[in-house]
């Protein structure tokens, strides 16, 4: 992935964090992902008063990704106040739709413009599988 392509996946993120809907935690998170089509697909979180049916910006953007018939993912960046990793909800979704762990990147971006980056295997490494073949 060039820099350039992950400029963009933190300006996309950053720019749909402002949508989030965070009512109750006051913590809005963007999500933006880099499909295998090399799209990008974002997402926010969006939250509810029961706060089990409220979704995390990434699975948001995932979801985003599979609608518009995309089912494979080669990296993804998520802006939050400080720059958080994602949850581990977020992180098995990101295994689901990676050819290979060890190469979607994960980046965290801070307001601030701090980031990190991550390969999916170190943030999960004993990912939950299946030997059923997916398409």
């Amino acid at each position: 992935m060039t820099d350039q392509q992950r400029d963009s996946l933190v300006q996309a993120a950053g720019r749909v964090r402002t949508n989030a809907y965070a009512p109750y935690s006051v913590y809005k998170v963007g999500a933006a992902v880099l499909g295998s089509d090399g799209e990008i697909y974002v997402g926010c979180n969006v939250e509810n008063v029961s706060f089990g049916l409220t979704v995390c910006a990434e699975r948001t953007a995932i979801g985003t990704m599979v609608a518009n018939g995309c089912k494979r993912m080669v990296a993804v960046a998520i802006v939050t106040d400080e720059g958080a990793t994602p949850c581990g909800m977020c992180r098995q979704t990101f295994a689901e739709f990676a050819d290979d762990a060890t190469k979607v990147e994960i980046i965290t971006a801070s307001e601030t413009g701090e980031r990190q980056s991550y390969w999916l295997s170190d943030l999960i490494p004993a990912t939950f599988r299946t030997e059923l073949k997916v398409d």
